[in-house]
């Protein structure tokens, strides 16, 4: 078996080896394009705007490496396999005969189908030579003419030197002289109508073009477009584009220009003529809203209608929303100026209802210079049932099956709110469940869902001036109970969100949880050290050092455990063990009684995330996120003037569990930058603290922070990281606070194939809780020291819909040994971690 997989290796190595001959497919007569070299004015240049303007570009190369491996994986293929495999089998009667004992006629011609497929799929693959071609060269210099004179070097030349080797491969130079740039020296304008011309200079200090600066082509784009939007927002309905022309003098001969916009007058197309005349100011005379308009219903007549704040409802049969919900929805506003905007802005937010499809939007010009907008809604359905299932399988169960059935109601209150109800169930098998006597399927988790929405702020006062419509404001209000069964510390959750959302602006999004209570409830305490087993092998190994139990002994579970962790609390072997056995088990018994304990979370928070993405396929963008949690000051204030009695630890009870209380903050940074030629620099900063206060020591696990994983620091799997330089055999790490930060290349290696360099660095620490581990504590800017950082290489293939990631993380610096001792100690693949994940890290 060594002998054949060494073999096998071998065979691809020289397989691959014989394909890296870069010039292998390229013919005698031709050569391979593998640098185009710009020069500018006499001297050699590197600008990717410029040069991503030339048609033909040389092979794609791997960064680092510099290697053409799109190019030699193409080599690899067969370039003439239809007759290769013609003469092979069907022209070979010898091989057609042995074949044929082996396999059927349909089956061999299935197999030389396979054949054919595979090279097709190598050269699809792959990338084939870029040979180089005069024709699309000549094209090029034409291209890079039109660049500069679009960028006010009117003078420019152009040409190109084609410089072909012995080797079959071959450069380009082009060259060229771009002249003096034209400065726009005087700024005019020529516009025939006066309504347009008022509104121009009442606007004129936004406009675009500006004398002394240099000429360019995107500036008069951008004014027109600026022109066209300012126009078509206050009243001018007929304007468009087409009306604004630029006239220009370059006679001077001092490389300046004058530069004239003209708006000429509306132009009417009539049967035998054309004529023109002003444009006119529109304004919105009526607006009609159809509330249940649909292709089945064309013939029918109104039956019910209603005016509201100046908008026209109209139904057939009954009308069954609320007027206002209907008209705070709709931008289009009676009695005011045409403003094109209004139109898409209606159509989003009436979009946002869930109510109805996608509204059509129609206005219709009358006699006196006024609009009527004819707004057509066509409802959905009132009750929509969802129903999905799904198996599973993970690290905790062997096997399971979840279901999921979902409801959904809309107008509910005639107001266009939308009430959802789900519930989830699911069973699942342990891989711990081999005991006999036990049931097969030993998880199980069974809860509810209730999400009600409102298209609105749902406030006893008016909040239209603090946040408009246009910011298309909702409110939610979330109830959620659970019941978890299995192998771990079962538990009861319940929870009840009221938030608020708005959009300030297109990139920004702002929510603002005004209660959100949480209540986790463990019911399966006992069950803590059969769960943890780190933990309780430590503790057991303490226990044995003190005489509790013999050396051959194991402590039980949970009495004998519990028991002396409490008697080690109050003191009873201090004489007995050494003073770090005392505080391991202190600290196994706290990290305990934190896990086990009940929580109370009555919270406020308030979230800002400003996107600046354009769209999906956006490479070049930021994202920052802000959040401000405040948990527990309701309870506490309401707990003081109510002069509630604390409990034995100093703590309020609410339903007899002592509410958290705390501060937390994070910070969260994301920017990429396209380098060209899907190449992408990507980094991340986070930043997130929690500080407990009042009645809270510590943090809840919930709300803590890890280290590790997927889409953190790759090097370390989930919670195995930290706390700063601790090494601890828990199964779960986390603390208070976190610094992480993240930068990744990623590059296309081939197809849907692509590749990524990383590097992260970060680690978790405790500060200002109850944790007094020095190892594990952030004691000021020394502690940075205990960063720890991790470096690697993944391979992304893009699905179109999702990504599926694979990433190798190496520990580079380990905070966890020596200090001396820190870096590259574990850098190779035994140690390495591997992850896999949906989508990028960041």
């Amino acid at each position: 078996m060594k002998h054949f997989q060494f073999t096998i290796t071998l065979l691809i190595i020289a397989l691959f080896a014989s394909s890296c001959n870069s010039v292998k497919r390229v013919a005698d007569n031709q050569h391979l394009l593998i640098k185009n070299n710009l020069i500018i004015n006499g001297e050699e240049v590197k600008n990717d705007t410029i040069s991503n303007i030339i048609y033909q570009q040389p092979n794609t190369r791997l960064p680092l490496v510099n290697l053409p491996i799109r190019l030699y994986f193409y080599n690899l293929a067969r370039p003439n396999i239809d007759s290769i495999l013609m003469d092979k089998y069907y022209n070979n009667p010898k091989k057609i005969e042995r074949k044929s004992k082996v396999l059927s006629r349909k089956q061999l011609d299935k197999f030389i189908s396979s054949r054919k497929n595979f090279n097709t799929w190598i050269k699809n693959t792959g990338e084939a030579p870029v040979i180089i071609n005069e024709k699309l060269t000549e094209k090029s210099v034409k291209q890079l003419e039109n660049y500069y004179k679009s960028n006010g070097w009117f003078n420019v030349t152009a040409d190109y030197n084609i410089n072909r080797g012995e080797d079959k491969k071959g450069t380009v130079d082009y060259k060229i002289k771009t002249g003096n740039a034209f400065i726009i020296d005087t700024v005019s304008t020529s516009i025939a109508s006066p309504e347009v011309s008022k509104i121009f200079e009442a606007h004129k200090s936004q406009s675009l073009i500006k004398p002394n600066k240099q000429f360019k082509d995107d500036i008069l784009y951008n004014e027109e477009d600026r022109i066209t939007n300012l126009m078509r927002n206050n009243g001018v309905y007929h304007f468009s584009q087409d009306y604004v022309r630029y006239v220009s003098d370059t006679l001077r001969g001092n490389s300046t220009m004058t530069l004239e916009t003209v708006i000429d007058n509306r132009l009417i197309r009539e049967e035998d003529s054309t004529r023109r005349e002003p444009f006119k100011v529109y304004s919105i005379k009526d607006v009609n809203i159809y509330t249940n308009s649909s292709y089945k219903n064309r013939n029918i007549a109104i039956t019910d209608s209603v005016t509201y704040d100046n908008y026209n409802v109209y139904s057939i049969g009954k009308l069954r929303y609320k007027p206002k919900a209907i008209t705070n929805a709709v931008f289009i506003t009676p009695n005011t100026l045409f403003k094109d905007r209004d139109r898409p802005l209606t159509s989003r937010l009436i979009s946002n209802l869930r109510t109805f499809k996608y509204p059509n939007i129609e206005y219709v010009e009358n006699p006196d210079t006024t609009l009527t907008a004819n707004i057509y809604l066509t409802p959905l359905k009132k009750f929509e049932l969802g129903i999905s299932a799904e198996a599973l399988q993970s690290n905790i169960q062997t096997v399971g099956f979840s279901f999921n059935p979902s409801l959904l109601i809309r107008n509910v209150f005639n107001g266009a709110e939308t009430l959802e109800i789900s519930g989830f169930a699911s069973i699942g098998a342990s891989k711990d469940a081999n005991n006999d006597s036990d049931q097969f399927f030993d998880i199980n988790e069974l809860g509810a869902n209730l999400k009600l929405n409102f298209p609105r702020i749902f406030f006893p006062f008016n909040t239209e001036k603090i946040i408009p419509k246009s910011m298309v404001p909702s409110t939610k209000i979330t109830l959620a109970a659970s019941s978890q069964t299995n192998i771990g510390l079962d538990k009861q959750t319940f929870s009840g969100i009221f938030n608020y959302q708005w959009y300030p602006s297109r990139s920004v999004t702002n929510r603002l949880d005004l209660f959100n209570v949480q209540f986790v409830k463990n019911l399966n305490t006992a069950n803590y050290f059969n769960v943890y087993q780190n933990s309780f092998e430590t503790l057991n190994q303490i226990a044995q050092n003190s005489g509790y139990i013999s050396n051959n002994e194991v402590l039980g579970i949970p009495g004998q455990a519990n028991f002396f962790l409490n008697e080690v609390k109050n003191g009873v072997y201090n004489t007995n063990l050494s003073q770090d056995d005392l505080d391991a088990a202190n600290a196994i018994g706290e990290r305990k009684t934190r896990l086990t304990e009940d929580n109370l979370i009555f919270s406020t928070n308030f979230n800002y995330v400003k996107d600046r993405r354009e769209n999906l396929l956006d490479e070049d963008f930021s994202i920052l996120r802000l959040k401000l949690e405040l948990a527990g000051n309701f309870l506490s204030t309401a707990s003081a003037i109510l002069s509630a009695q604390k409990n034995e630890n100093d703590q309020y009870e609410f339903f007899n569990v002592a509410f958290s209380q705390y501060v937390k903050t994070e910070f969260d940074y994301i920017k990429h930058w396209s380098l060209g030629y899907k190449n992408v620099l990507a980094i991340r900063s986070f930043v997130g603290i929690a500080i407990p206060y009042g009645n809270s020591t510590n943090i809840p696990f919930s709300k803590s922070f890890f280290a590790g994983g997927a889409n953190d620091n790759r090097a370390w799997t989930a919670y195995n990281l930290g706390p700063g330089s601790l090494e601890t055999t828990n199964e779960f790490n986390e603390a208070n606070f976190k610094i992480a930060l993240s930068a990744e290349q990623r590059f296309n290696l081939f197809g849907d194939l692509n590749g990524a360099l990383f590097v992260d660095a970060g680690n978790i620490w405790n500060v200002f809780d109850d944790i007094e581990e020095e190892k594990a504590t952030f004691s000021g800017l020394q502690s940075l020291e205990d960063i720890a950082v991790g470096s690697g290489f993944g391979l992304r293939y893009d699905f179109g819909f999702f990504v599926l990631r694979g990433d190798i993380g190496f520990k580079t610096y380990n905070p966890a040994y020596p200090k001396a001792n820190r870096w590259f100690k574990d850098y190779n693949f035994s140690n390495a971690v591997y992850n896999i994940g949906i989508n990028y890290p960041f």
